[in-house]
């Protein structure tokens, strides 16, 4: 991913939040076999951090998974951004868009580790449910386990770039976030939302 340095997420906690909050990611392996899942990110370990998945057995991606380069995309908040948002011309069409990319090395995890990263990613998103004996007892997970295979991505590179329209004039800025903001789209309110809160592509609004 081209990322200008203008452009780049800078501070590391940020880009870590970024993942965190956009977690669901594309898994892509150096044959081009891609897969979408879920991502658990643990920033402090390794130099740049380690992503930890799982995916099923039945899946020939799995094959791609043990020593081999990998890279996860995540994606952001992003929207279609017209010229008649801005001041005057000349203009053209656009879209702005968040993303980090992470590239690695792929291995797969023990059986232990692999349950260790499927109970830290249910721990994320439903933190009460690994106690549920009635909708999850013990047996039923176990089965379930068996059909999955955990691996982990140690990062060796990461991209982060956050295109809001910041490198233009303060005037066209504003335009396009009120623009984004009044609109009935998702993805527009979402964007403008990103852009309120990491205080880019504001004009000073």
């Amino acid at each position: 991913m081209f990322v200008p340095p203008n452009l780049r997420i800078q501070d590391n906690q940020e880009v870590a939040r970024f993942i965190s909050e956009n977690s669901f990611g594309i898994l892509v392996s150096e044959s081009l076999d891609a897969t979408h899942i879920p991502f658990i990110y643990n920033q402090n370990e390794g130099d740049n951090g380690i992503l930890y998945g799982h995916i099923a057995r039945a899946n020939p991606h799995t094959h791609q998974l043990t020593q081999e380069k990998a890279l996860v995309i995540f994606s952001g908040p992003h929207a279609y951004i017209s010229p008649t948002w801005y001041e005057e011309g000349p203009g053209v069409p656009t879209w702005n868009y968040t993303a980090v990319h992470c590239k690695g090395q792929a291995s797969l995890l023990s059986d232990e580790e692999s349950v260790q990263a499927m109970d830290a990613l249910v721990t994320k998103y439903e933190p009460t449910l690994l106690d549920n004996e009635v909708l999850m007892p013990a047996d039923y997970q176990a089965k379930l386990r068996r059909g999955v295979v955990g691996f982990k991505v140690v990062i060796e590179h990461i991209d982060a770039k956050e295109k809001l329209g910041q490198q233009r004039k303060a005037v066209d800025q504003q335009g396009v976030f009120k623009a984004l903001s009044e609109s009935a789209e998702l993805g527009d309110i979402k964007l403008a939302n990103y852009m309120q809160k990491r205080q880019l592509g504001l004009g000073g609004v």
